[in-house]
């Protein structure tokens, strides 16, 4: 059993969602970034998605796109990436990984290359963005091969045609964006929502998971009732943010950080 599927399962038994918390590798620079993202499953992480730094990232708000930036600033490249995994893996080996980045990353890195790697350092799954269904074929063998999930992407537009080519080759977690525009700019609205993801768990086996425009208790409350886990990424982003601006020192960031996951991942828990 593959470490994502293991790890909802056991969610599952100890009656919890699944907390996905988001940061970019080399924000605010490699010796921080590892620490924090060492730091997360302790304080409630299950799966942990790093963004990989790109320089026209598409479907990031403001606050994502400047700290891929950061990280870029931080010297961030693929192989310094897989490093920082390996060092995860040394003491955590159940934890789940998931990449998340543009396919132009990839590319220029050497696909069979990325995937091996992938693999060999630990890596459980990859959100490629900018990468269409219908162009799966560049990289299916490769996944296979690797053992590595390609997560997809639904929307609140995802009409019942798409859905299926979508899901055709989807693995490990559905990933649902519960608003339309950017990571980090509006708040969706749980009625809505829970219409979406009802509609969606009944044509799929796969744990659905809902992102973008979460970063209260009260909403990972809400949506915890109906969705298999929630993704919070820019509220964590904008932590590292201030410390980069030097709004409070290293050990008040990873606090803050800290602090704020803890409440998230205790809105994760149900009674039934």
């Amino acid at each position: 059993m593959d470490r994502i599927t293991k790890k909802f399962k056991e969610l599952e038994g100890q009656k919890k969602k699944a907390l996905i918390g988001f940061v970019s590798a080399f924000d605010p620079d490699y010796k921080i970034s590892r620490k924090i993202i060492n730091n997360m499953p302790s304080y409630g992480v299950d799966i942990i998605e790093i963004g990989l730094p790109f320089s026209d990232p598409m479907a990031d708000g403001p606050t994502i796109q400047r700290s891929s930036l950061r990280g870029i600033k931080a010297g961030f490249n693929l192989s310094k990436t897989f490093d920082l995994i390996k060092d995860f893996r040394v003491t955590n080996h159940h934890t789940p990984i998931i990449f998340m980045g543009y396919f132009n990353t990839l590319f220029q890195y050497g696909i069979k290359k990325f995937f091996s790697k992938a693999n060999k350092s630990g890596v459980d799954g990859v959100i490629l963005v900018d990468l269409p269904p219908e162009e799966d074929g560049i990289i299916l063998d490769y996944l296979r091969k690797d053992k590595i999930s390609i997560i997809r992407l639904l929307t609140p537009t995802t009409d019942k045609k798409r859905f299926k080519t979508i899901i055709n080759s989807a693995s490990g977690f559905l990933y649902y964006v519960s608003i339309m525009g950017i990571t980090g700019t509006k708040k969706p609205s749980i009625e809505h929502l829970k219409k979406k993801v009802g509609d969606i768990k009944k044509k799929t086996l796969l744990p659905l998971v809902v992102g973008f425009g979460i970063n209260e208790r009260e909403q990972v409350e809400a949506i915890c009732k109906f969705a298999d886990g929630i993704v919070v990424g820019s509220s964590i982003v904008k932590i590292i943010e201030g410390f980069s601006k030097k709004k409070y020192n290293e050990a008040i960031m990873i606090d803050k950080i800290n602090k704020f996951i803890k409440s998230l991942s205790d809105g994760c828990y149900f009674k039934n």
